[in-house]
Formats: structure tokens, sequence, C-alpha cells
């Protein structure tokens, strides 16, 4: 839909992982010189981990699409719950093999001579293991073994596992898997991008599907993207999809902040995204037990739906009323410390009664349980702050539409 309103010849922001999109982003860059490295040497395991949707599929889908066919025979396989008897027949399936029967032995003879003859013919095999998080003990024990396959002193076989955290986890601590950690010559775990790759990630994959400076996106949409996907890929092109949706819907050439927030409002609500918590604020007996005293949200009445300026002016006032009152509880403690300590230094520090050093210390107290408080109380009001300025935007934002 969007794609006809904006001019694009593809989709640019789909879920389904295509080696066309390959963005080289720092981590991956990294992950394709591993890559590189133990190809090289032709034997043994690869492990590749990352978060969900991390990158990782698009990333081997890039390396499929690079390798010489005519020197390296490559086949993948997606992993559920196998053993090891399932696992064998799986990889002879994906090679392209049909082994009469589903005895076990009658599949692993047929690998071995697969293997054997396509490194007769100049060619190396490499088997891409992906969900690698997936497979029990005794698949992973399998893999191990396929691995073994040589001709004279020359490995036939080298495996390119790929996993989510919790394997990496289990093969760097699973007593079970010292040998396969052994035959391990390049890991590494694909971390989520950097904030200042998130323009050019939207950006490379827009012009590949032909975008020509339409839609354009608020600066601070980037930013905000960033901290609603913590750089995950595939969550910002869910959110960039209904982004674009959103605009085509509303027939909106320039995307900005106050649509991404409907669309981050929208799947959450949905349950497709789950986004990090805002900060909570104090309940009105921690806020008295603090000192403060909160600022009641104000609730818009039939006058104030037409005025969101003067709404917004109201709630800003109770914001600063709050805050002027803990200033000057503040200074009123530093003040009290002040003058206890002057009176303490002209009878001499080392005279003063106790009951006079008690005081100040009681005091000294009170000032800094009310300074460690100030670090919560201002994240409060950035939050509420936040909260009216955004809906001043997006109030404004459709009343412009309308």
């Amino acid at each position: 839909m969007f794609d006809n309103f904006y001019g694009f010849t593809g989709r640019p922001f789909q879920l389904t992982p295509d080696p066309a999109f390959y963005f080289e982003s720092l981590t991956h860059r990294k992950a394709l010189s591993y890559l590189g490295y133990g190809l090289a040497q032709g034997e043994g395991f690869i492990v590749i981990t990352g978060e969900v949707g991390a990158g990782k599929s698009t990333l081997v889908a890039h390396l499929m699409a690079t390798i010489d066919r005519n020197r390296l025979t490559a086949a993948q396989i997606v992993t559920s719950r196998l053993d090891s008897g399932e696992l064998v027949h799986v990889v002879a399936q994906a090679f392209g093999l049909s082994v009469p029967g589903q005895d076990k032995a009658s599949a692993l003879g047929a690998i071995e001579k697969f293997l054997h003859d396509e490194a007769r013919a100049g060619r190396r095999c490499l088997l891409v293991v992906d969900e690698s998080q997936n497979l029990a003990l005794g698949a992973l024990e399998e893999l191990r073994m396929l691995s073994n396959f040589q001709l004279g002193s020359h490995p036939l076989l080298q495996i390119l596992l790929l996993g989510q955290p919790e394997f990496r986890e289990s093969l760097q601590g699973h007593p079970g898997l010292e040998q396969l950690r052994q035959r391990v010559i390049a890991a590494h775990h694909l971390d989520a991008m950097e904030p200042g790759e998130m323009e050019p990630y939207i950006m490379h994959r827009l012009r590949l599907v032909g975008w020509n400076g339409n839609p354009t996106f608020d600066a601070r949409v980037f930013d905000e993207l960033y901290t609603a996907t913590a750089g995950v890929p595939r969550r910002i092109n869910q959110i960039v999809n209904r982004l674009l949706i959103l605009g085509a819907v509303e027939q909106r050439q320039h995307l900005d902040g106050v649509m991404l927030a409907q669309v981050l409002a929208e799947l959450t609500a949905d349950g497709g995204l789950q986004i990090a918590p805002a900060p909570s604020q104090p309940t009105p007996a921690t806020a008295a037990a603090q000192g403060l005293t909160l600022p009641t949200t104000p609730q818009p009445n039939a006058a104030q739906a037409t005025a969101p300026a003067q709404f917004a002016a109201e709630g800003l006032t109770q914001l600063q009323a709050a805050l002027a009152q803990r200033d000057g509880q503040i200074a009123e403690l530093q003040q009290a410390v002040i003058e206890l300590a002057n009176q303490g230094d002209t009878s001499g520090l080392e005279g003063a009664d106790a009951a006079h050093k008690a005081a100040i210390e009681v005091m000294q107290e009170r000032l800094a349980k009310l300074e460690s408080r100030l670090i919560e109380q201002d994240r409060t009001i950035r939050h509420t702050l936040t909260m009216l300025i955004e809906w001043i935007e997006r109030d404004e934002a459709q009343r412009v539409a309308a």
C-alpha cells in the first residue's frame, strides 16, 4: 500500500531475510571477518550468535549469495528439537540426498559418500545450522561426528552454527560440549546496531527501492527509534513499516515524532512490541514521605479539550510549584546546617556539647536523604513534561489534519 503512495519499487522493511537489503553495520562487518577467517580454515565449527532479530539470517543469506558455487557446496537447515537420528536425515535432505528407509546408518552412509564425491570434484562442503539453541545435546554431538569425516587428512565438512544468546552460554559452559568447543575455530556475537547507524540503515533500505526524497523524516525519529528498538534490525523494520503505512493512510510526506509515538502505542497495545516502561511516578504516600507534593494530572473538561495550550499551561504551573517547593526545602536545610556549623565554630568544634553535634548530624542526614531523592523526582517531572508536550503536539497535528 505505502509502496504505491511513496513510489517505491518494493517493500524496504519486510521481516523476511533478504540478502539484497544487507546492511554492513559495525557488528556485521566483524561477523563477516570471522566468517571469512573461519571459511578459509576449511574445517571445524564457526559460531555466530545474537538476539532474536539481530540479523543472523540476513548475514547468512548475504554469505550464501556471494559464495562461489564451483568451489563450495552449501546447505542450510533450520532446526526444531531434533534428536540425533532425525538430524542426520535432515542434513541428508538439505544436501539433496534421497535416503531409502529411515535408518540412521543409511543416512550417514549417503552423507559420507556425497562428501567424498564433492571433495574429489574440488568442492568443499558447508552446513549452516540455524536456531542451534533448539538442538539437544545428542544432536550437537552428532554434528561433531559429521565434522570428523575426512578424505585422507582433508576435512570434508565445515559447519556454521547460528543461535540465540542461550546457545552461546550453553556452548561456553556445558560440560558435555567440551569436545565441540575444542573444534570451534571462529565465533562472534552479533550486537545491536549503534545509535549513529539508525539513519544510514533506514536510508540504505529506502534507496534500494527507489526512494527519491519522499517521505522525509524528522531528525528525532531516529533517536526515538533507537530508544524503542535498542538497535535490533527486525524491530526497526517492524516499526518503520508501520510508520510508512500510517504515513500513506494520512497522506503525509514528512514523518515525525508524533506519528512514531502513535505507531509505538498501537504496537504496544497489540502486544507486537515490548518497549521499556517509562520510570514510574511515586505514589502520593511515597511523595509525602519524600516531602514533595505531586502535581495532579490535569483532566481536560469540555472547555479544555478545545484549548490544549491552556490545559498544558496549568500542568506546567503545577510542576513549577512542585519544583519550587522542593528547592525551598533544600535551601532551608542547607541554611540550617550552615548556621549550626557556624555556631559550633564560635565555641570551638571540639568543645561543642553533644546535643549541638547531634543536631548538626541530624540536619546533615536529612539533607543527604533529600538530595538522594532528587534524581528520581527529576525523572518523574521530566516524564510528566514529556507526556504534556507529546499531548500538545498530537492534538495540534490532529487539528491540522482535520
